[in-house]
């Protein structure tokens, strides 16, 4: 490919609007094009990345034995009032109405098409398993896009399920789609890890995520490096002190704490340890039965952050309690609060606090907090204790091998044991062999093709631009003439490598423009492909080109007649 025949559009600075590296990059590079809020336009240098990261999901989804179709992207509401999720799913899915005044929607995700697709074609046992798959753009309405194609609200997805006629063949093909991403990602050549997940509002019975291993990744992972444990922070679980609660040591006092609400301020004023003090979180649950909310009490340690995904597991659908809230239920404003003489105030202790003796927490007196708290002795044992907090860097590792780290992650894949979910919901059955109508069991397997594509600029770049693994790159080897227009032999020389390249079968662009060898150099770097070849008069004198891998390193002069023989060993090395 020439740069003449093709289109390339770079800018010197990012939009003002751009806010992470990845979008910053892809604007500078020109890979996309913002259309509206969330909506970009993939130019040609991006679509090419696009689909290289497309061609390989498709021939590992296929490897493994799923069928590509394709869906509609506007669906009936009928199949999401059927499931539960028209109302469920919130406000990211895009509702409309035709001509008719019916209802439709801009589809985020087909669990419910597909199952529809099932229970029309799927009748027997002897049908099962399927596997269908479709690479298609999708829609979520998010209320702030941000992040460019790594929140936008128009995607490229690919998003597979799996129909079974028990849950043992369910486990089996999850295990297959487990090794099959894990495949891809070492394909695409990122760096990723696997860890087990919250199923959120696909729903279903096991999950795990797929996280492009990123500083700049919204996702916290908890992973051990003395064995293969790895969890997002959301589901990771933190395990109970090892040692027991310790008898109280001190009497109960209160002290006064003027314009100390934080936990670190009192911990400071007090002259005491963070890990000493408790902080109470005043949560407004659901009754059951009852259509009103009731007061309640969180605790945590105070260098400890509430995990709201397991807290919701143990006492139910919550929010934060307003401070009108508060103060009607204990009489004293935020920052103080404590859950001494609460009298019939449920409260739901973490593990770690549970465990503690002697602690500091507030007395509900604004101003004051009280010391050497024991449970027992001055305030009932919790309702419940549970492990309600995230982990942190240093937590014992659930599998017993070790200490737990964090990393930040970006998800670009995740796959679900759905269950039967949506086959009861919506009566996707099928006869067994003994002439029995049973609901099917399904799986769910996504990967954001899209997102990939940030995720691997946020994992891979440096100052003067990205660096795309050779498996995604736009091209594979650029090939840099200087002075093109000018020199005949730098011409000649630069179009026969070019030439040569390509019959090799090496994706390769040549840069004919009549432009300064520094903005040449300066776009092929911010682009990111991986391989440069700089023809010049002066090393065709020597007989030599000169290479340079965009990964970094010194540039080396390669003799002209072995250039072919040495990009081919650099591409298979890569």
């Amino acid at each position: 490919m020439r740069v003449s025949n093709y289109f390339i559009s770079t800018l010197k600075e990012a939009p003002s609007d751009a806010e992470i590296v990845s979008h910053k990059l892809m604007m500078r590079a020109g890979l996309i094009k913002r259309l509206a809020g969330g909506i970009y336009t993939w130019m040609p240098l991006g679509l090419r990345v696009l689909r290289k990261v497309e061609a390989i999901v498709r021939e590992e989804m296929d490897r493994a034995g799923a069928i590509e179709l394709s869906m509609p992207a506007v669906q009936p509401a009928e199949l999401w009032q059927e499931s539960g999720r028209w109302e469920k799913y919130g406000p990211e899915l895009l509702r409309l109405k035709d001509r008719h005044q019916r209802d439709f929607v801009i589809g985020p995700t087909h669990e419910e098409v597909i199952t529809d697709i099932a229970r029309r074609e799927i009748k027997s046992y002897r049908q099962l398993p399927v596997h269908f798959y479709q690479i298609q753009t999708k829609f979520r309405d998010e209320i702030r896009p941000r992040f460019g194609v790594m929140r936008g609200r128009e995607f490229l997805m690919k998003d597979g399920y799996s129909f079974h006629a028990d849950h043992e063949d369910l486990q089996r093909e999850y295990r297959n789609m487990f090794d099959a991403y894990s495949r891809i990602f070492t394909r695409l050549g990122l760096k990723f890890r696997a860890v087990a997940a919250d199923t959120g509002s696909i729903g279903g019975s096991g999950s795990h995520e797929f996280h492009v291993l990123a500083d700049s990744g919204e996702d916290a992972l908890a992973y051990c490096p003395d064995s293969d444990y790895a969890a997002n922070v959301e589901l990771a679980e933190a395990l109970a002190p090892a040692t027991p609660r310790g008898a109280a040591t001190v009497e109960m006092a209160r002290v006064a704490t003027p314009e100390k609400k934080r936990c670190e301020d009192v911990a400071e004023f007090l002259g005491a340890p963070l890990t000493q003090t408790v902080k109470a979180i005043a949560v407004m649950r659901a009754a059951e039965g009852e259509t009103g909310a009731r007061f309640a009490l969180v605790l945590l340690r105070g260098d400890h952050d509430l995990n709201e995904i397991k807290t919701q597991k143990i006492i139910g659908d919550f929010r934060f309690a307003r401070d009108d809230e508060i103060v009607a239920a204990l009489g004293c404003a935020p920052g103080y609060i404590g859950p001494v003489g609460v009298g019939g105030i449920p409260v739901f202790a973490d593990r770690t606090v549970a465990a503690m003796s002697d602690f500091i927490c507030g007395a509900n007196v604004a101003g004051y907090h009280l010391t050497g708290v024991n449970f027992g002795r001055d305030l009932s044992e919790p309702v419940a204790i549970a492990d309600l907090r995230n982990v942190v860097a240093g937590d014992p590792s659930p599998d017993g091998r070790g200490r737990l780290e964090i990393r930040r992650g970006i998800e670009v894949g995740h796959i679900f044991q759905l269950r039967r979910k949506y086959s009861e919901a919506m009566k996707c059955g099928f006869l067994d062999e003994n002439g029995q109508s049973r609901p099917m069991e399904m799986g769910c397997y996504g990967i954001g093709i899209s997102r990939i594509v940030g995720a691997a600029i946020e994992q891979r770049h440096d100052e003067r631009g990205i660096i795309f693994p050779r498996a995604i790159a736009p091209f594979e080897v650029c090939v840099v003439p200087m002075g093109y227009a000018k020199n005949q032999a730098v011409r000649a020389a630069a179009d026969k490598l070019h030439a040569d390249l390509a019959a090799a079968g090496i994706d390769v662009l040549l840069d004919d423009r009549n432009e300064r060898p520094g903005i040449q150099f300066a776009d092929m770097e911010l682009i990111g492909i991986p391989h440069r070849i700089v023809v010049g008069e002066r090393g065709l004198n020597e007989g030599k080109f000169e290479y340079k891998a965009r990964s970094g390193g010194e540039a080396e002069m390669v003799p002209v007649g072995e250039i072919g023989g040495f990009i081919q060993a650099r591409l298979c090395a890569a």
